[in-house]
């Protein structure tokens, strides 16, 4: 069964952007969220869309009633202007829990590349620089919830595609392990784009989630074989619990793609771009059972921010439904 779009929708939009400074007055877009819960709170990192184009990125909390409440403030990363690279923009946070810490995994636009940032907040207000990547070109970076074979892990989208007109692209979602979240190696592909279909070009979406039959996993594929424009939807898949480059089942059909008119017209037409995901009720050994409610937040369009529901359970359904990977 595909994702089923929230009732509210879009739940966040530019008008709920305070103006707590002369660039956010009028934004232009709020979209691709990270989204985590901590210490009961179910929090959401924007990235936000100035008139100039620059990005900011801004903190909001889900509340009980299911609003959303944005912050009057702007989430800076402390740490990162003295590593003497000029970021030019900042986006797309991929929010991770682990012990009592939130990490955020970041695409950095630089002169020359994209790269991945590492941050860290112990209390949601101040965030610290734990790492950015000094070479290749890539994007789509989310941390694994826990350390896997005594390492954290993390997949990654190398930019290795050109696309006319366009930034680099992926079509292929690799991982890569470390000891200290700031050198990392390459430990192998996960899975790559299917030609002419609706995945032909991939990238992770939100953190993993653990259940007994794998790690689920939501992520992004682009659909370029139409004469009109990309076209991004949203898949799953589950990776083996001990070797995530293992694919153990990989839905054929998307779960999630543009029909709505705000997810079809925008900046950046004929988009969902899921990056945030929430999933309650999990056990205390950390697994995810077929019953847990799934919140998946996601871009619409590059311009507002929608909220998708399901279980754990209809997820992996649909993970064995249609082709295999």
């Amino acid at each position: 069964m595909p994702l089923t779009r929230d009732i509210g929708n879009p739940i966040v939009t530019r008008g709920d952007v305070p103006a707590v400074r002369g660039d956010l007055v009028d934004v232009t877009s709020v979209f691709n969220p990270g989204a985590c819960v901590w210490r009961g709170r179910e929090l959401l990192l924007l990235r936000v869309q100035t008139r100039g184009r620059g990005t900011v990125l801004v903190p909001a909390e889900r509340l009980a009633d299911g609003s959303v409440r944005v912050e009057a403030r702007v989430v800076e990363i402390e740490g990162l202007a003295e590593t003497g690279v000029r970021v030019h923009h900042l986006y797309d946070p991929r929010l991770t829990v682990i012990g009592e810490a939130i990490y955020a995994v970041l695409a950095a636009d630089l002169d020359d590349a994209c790269r991945l940032v590492v941050a860290r907040s112990e209390d949601w207000a101040r965030w610290s620089l734990v790492s950015m990547d000094r070479a290749g070109d890539r994007r789509n970076g989310v941390l694994f919830p826990e350390k896997i074979a005594g390492r954290f892990a993390r997949l990654e989208r190398p930019n290795r595609v050109t696309r006319t007109g366009g930034p680099a692209s992926g079509s292929v979602i690799t991982l890569a392990v470390s000891d200290d979240l700031a050198a990392w190696e390459d430990a192998g592909e996960v899975m790559s784009g299917r030609a002419r279909l609706w995945d032909e070009l991939i990238g992770a979406g939100p953190p993993p989630v653990k259940t007994r039959e794998g790690w689920l996993l939501i992520y992004h594929g682009v659909a370029t074989h139409f004469a009109s424009c990309n076209i991004y939807q949203a898949g799953v898949c589950l990776l083996d619990l001990e070797d995530p480059t293992k694919v153990v089942a990989r839905a054929g059909l998307n779960v999630l793609e543009p029909r709505e008119m705000w997810e079809l017209v925008g900046q950046v037409p004929n988009v969902v771009f899921p990056s945030g995901m929430v999933v309650d009720g999990v056990d205390a050994d950390g697994f995810a059972g077929a019953d847990c409610a799934v919140r998946v937040y996601y871009g619409a369009a590059d311009t507002v921010v929608g909220l998708a529901i399901s279980t754990v359970g209809e997820l992996i359904a649909d993970c064995r439904a249609g082709a295999g990977a």
